[in-house]
Order: C-alpha cells, then sequence, then structure tokens
C-alpha cells in the first residue's frame, strides 16, 4: 500500500461563525489636542466620519452631531489628558462612554491616520471587543485629583530642600551633619535667621529646640561659614519656595476636608480609629486623614499593618470603595497588575511575572510593602519569608499582592483587619510541610510519629 503524500490529505477545517454586532449604535473618537474625529455607524449620517475642533463650545456641537446620529455608546482611547474635558461633556448628555487603554486598540498594519483610527475604535466597539477603564464616581474623582495635586506638590517641595543643603554646603555650613532634618523645628528657625541677617554661630546655635540631641556648642561649630551674597540669596529662594509650597499643602489639606465633609457618613459596627495625639510627621495631612476615611468608607484601613492614613487615602482614591465594581478578588489585583501572570508555551511554564504599571494604588502598595521588612507582624513576616526564598522584588510585589487582598475584603465585607500575630504564616508553612511529608511516607507505607522534645 503506497503512502499518501504529505500534502494529499485534507485538513480538517473548523466552522468559524462571523462575529456579532452587539453595539449597533457605536461610535468611535480619535482624540488629539487640535481635533477630534468622529466615526459613526455608515447610513447613520450622510457623512459617516467628520473632524470637530477641541474648543468647548465645538466639543458641545460634537455632542449634538452623534446624539443626530442616533449614537447611544461611544468609544475613544484615553490619549494623556485630552480625554477628559470631552468625557465629562459626552456622560452631561447622556452618553455610555468607554475610555478604552490604548494597548487594546492595536490597530491593524496599515498606514496610520487619525481617520483610520476612529474607524477601527468604532468598529471594535461595534462587535463589543472593547472594555471599558475604571471610572470612579464624580466624588471620589473630585478627591483623587485634588490628592494628586498634593503629591505632586510634597514632590517638589522636596527638591527645594536640596536646593537649600546646597546652599549651605556652598556656604561650607554643615547643619547636615548635626541635624538629621534641616526642616524639623531647629532647622526652620536657624535657616530663618540666617536669611534675616543673623550670621554669629553662637547667637543661631540659641534657636535650638530642647529636644534636640546635639549641644549648642556643636550647632555652633557646624554654623562657622563663609556667608557669601549670592549663596544668601539662593538659600533665600530656595527657604521661601520651600515655604510656598508647604501652604499649598495645606491648601489642599483644607479642601480634602471641606470634601470628605460633603460626603454622605456610612452607617459601621466596626470601631472607629483612635486620634492620634502628638507631633505630626512631616508631609502629614493637617486633620485627621484616618478619621475622615473611616466616616466615609466604615472600615479602618489604617489596622493593617504597613498602611498609614496617607497611604489608605491613596489608595481609597483610585479605587474607591465600591468593590462590586470587580467580580472577585482576582479581577481586583489584575486590574492593579500586582498578581502574576503566567506565560505558557508549547505547554511549559516560560514564567510568571506581573505587568508593570504607573497606577498610583499599585505603588502605594508596593511602597507599604516594603516598609514591612522588619515589622513585628504576620505579615511582616510573610515579607522576609518571601524574601530568602525568591528575592527582595519577589517579596514586594507578593506582599503587596496580599495588601491588596485584605483592602478588597475589608470593602467588602465590611470587616475589620486582625493582625494573627508574626507566628501565623510560620505556623502554615509547618503544617503544610507535615502534610506532605505524611503524604510522602504514606506511598511508601511509613507513618511519621512526632517526637518529644528532651529538655
Amino acid at each position: 500500500m503506497a503512502k499518501k503524500g504529505k500534502g494529499s490529505a485534507k485538513p480538517t477545517l473548523a466552522e468559524l461563525s462571523a462575529l456579532e454586532q452587539i453595539n449597533l449604535n457605536a461610535a468611535g473618537l480619535d482624540v488629539g489636542d487640535d481635533e477630534i474625529w468622529a466615526c459613526v455607524p455608515v447610513g447613520g449620517a450622510e457623512v459617516s466620519v467628520r473632524s470637530f475642533p477641541t474648543f468647548t463650545a465645538d466639543l458641545h456641537q460634537l455632542a449634538d452631531w452623534l446624539a443626530e446620529c442616533k449614537v447611544t455608546t461611544i468609544a475613544m482611547e484615553a490619549t494623556g489628558v485630552y480625554w477628559i474635558a470631552l468625557f465629562e461633556i459626552l456622560e452631561d448628555h447622556g452618553f455610555e462612554v468607554y475610555v478604552v487603554n490604548p494597548r487594546y486598540l492595536k490597530n491593524v498594519a496599515a498606514q496610520k491616520t487619525d481617520v483610520l483610527d476612529c474607524q477601527w475604535i468604532q468598529q471594535l466597539h461595534t462587535y463589543g471587543l472593547l472594555r471599558p477603564s475604571f471610572q470612579p464616581p464624580e466624588q471620589i474623582a473630585a478627591l483623587r485629583a485634588v490628592v494628586r495635586q498634593r503629591d505632586m506638590l510634597v514632590r517638589y517641595r522636596a527638591a527645594h530642600i536640596q536646593h537649600m543643603q546646597k546652599a549651605l554646603q556652598l556656604m561650607n555650613l554643615k547643619l547636615t551633619n548635626v541635624l538629621s532634618d534641616i526642616t524639623g523645628m531647629t532647622g526652620m528657625l536657624i535657616l530663618r535667621a540666617i536669611v534675616a541677617g543673623e550670621h554669629n554661630p553662637k547667637v543661631l546655635a540659641q534657636y535650638r529646640d530642647p529636644g534636640c540631641k546635639k549641644s549648642e556648642e556643636e550647632i555652633a561649630k557646624s554654623l562657622e561659614g563663609n556667608y557669601r551674597r549670592e549663596h544668601l540669596f539662593a538659600l533665600k529662594q530656595a527657604l521661601q519656595l520651600y515655604e510656598t509650597y508647604g501652604a499649598q499643602i495645606r491648601a489642599c489639606d483644607d479642601e480634602l476636608a471641606a470634601m470628605y465633609n460633603a460626603i454622605d457618613t456610612v452607617d459601621s459596627d466596626i470601631k472607629p480609629p483612635k486620634p492620634k495625639s502628638g507631633k505630626r510627621r512631616k508631609n502629614q495631612a493637617h486633620f485627621d486623614v484616618a478619621s475622615e476615611l473611616y466616616r466615609v468608607v466604615g472600615v479602618d484601613l489604617t489596622q493593617i499593618d504597613g498602611i498609614d492614613a496617607l497611604t489608605a487615602q491613596k489608595v481609597l482614591v483610585e479605587i474607591g470603595w465600591d468593590m462590586s465594581r470587580w467580580r472577585s478578588v482576582k479581577h481586583f489585583t489584575a486590574w492593579l497588575r500586582i498578581s502574576p501572570r503566567k506565560k505558557v508555551s508549547g505547554g511549559k511554564v516560560l514564567g510568571r511575572t506581573s505587568n508593570k504599571t504607573q497606577n498610583p494604588a499599585t505603588q502605594a502598595l508596593r511602597v507599604a510593602a516594603q516598609s514591612l521588612a522588619r515589622s513585628s507582624s504576620a505579615l511582616g513576616a510573610f515579607y522576609r519569608r518571601i524574601k530568602a526564598r525568591h528575592g527582595a522584588q519577589q517579596a514586594v510585589a507578593a506582599t503587596a499582592h496580599k495588601l491588596a487582598r485584605i483592602i478588597y475584603a475589608m470593602l467588602k465585607n465590611r470587616t475589620p483587619y486582625v493582625d494573627p500575630g508574626p507566628d501565623y504564616y510560620e505556623k502554615r508553612y509547618r503544617d503544610r510541610t507535615i502534610r506532605a511529608l505524611e503524604q510522602k511516607a504514606a506511598k511508601f507505607g511509613l507513618q511519621l510519629v512526632p517526637t518529644t522534645s528532651v529538655s
């Protein structure tokens, strides 16, 4: 019997059905700084693709034209910040707006133009192939904007601390050698006196706060230098800018406090956090953030080790406190991009990594995870165990993932967090190891017998 050639057998073909058009009244927008290209279904208007300028009046005209074309749902790419004003106007006109991540809008291999982009977006949206990005409610979006503004001011203010340190070094004033923070009580009094014209080291040392560890003699010795005019001018400007940013940060805190007061209180049976007393740390808010978050959310996230009030605020204004937007905790951690993704090819696992992201909530959770390195808590023990086995990078990712799961459970179930103790994960690891050994011994017909320790 002769063998058949390689190409003689006909391959079995799968029956492919055409994609179903789900959004029949869908429009696609390509948003830019100068103009917006809009594509509507063919037949909905005399011209299915039009361009509009980006002035506010033109955005309203675009919304009216889409309404005339019987459009009910719109998809557009999240390009910079250009989409925000258009998104708000279209929502006010009653449209269902999809703001889509650009990575989900990869075009086919063709010449890229704005016209092709808006047509491609409209086509994908018609077949229901686009997923909208998470958009928080209006009140939370307003809080998020002010919190991000505050974080930006804190970063800018930090740069002027370096400018002050540089001016002091140019004058050979070794104030940074005797003070751990020149923006503390003692440092600020001395800097203001220097800018005001006082250059006598002994007089400047008298501004020492009683709580300062260094003596007046050590501080006076560090303030002997060359008070040149140009360096004093640079120090003066840096100090003024530092204090200006401090005043703007205080204004952000006042605005946030007013916004929280406008949000309704959530009834909760969980014990509210105790207001912290004592000296306020630098960069901390000028009002009780933890109590305000508890009042509007119903749980106290600062109970979690590594999560302080500002971290809790940064996370909540990014994710909101309605966990029903995510079907499960796995969807939530995947949205944060801190859940491991398994790459499989040919039946083999090539690696497990998490995607890079600039999500502020994810970054805050990673910073919180790093702070647990020496914590005497269950989360601290978990971090150290993962670090010993896989390294610091994997420990930060795994601990941030666990923090996200805890936050999801607290917000979804309105339950408090109770630290099980530093021995919790060690005990679970010991129990898993013993079970594995018992199963292995049973395969050989053996049995593990515990022994009593002899003192």
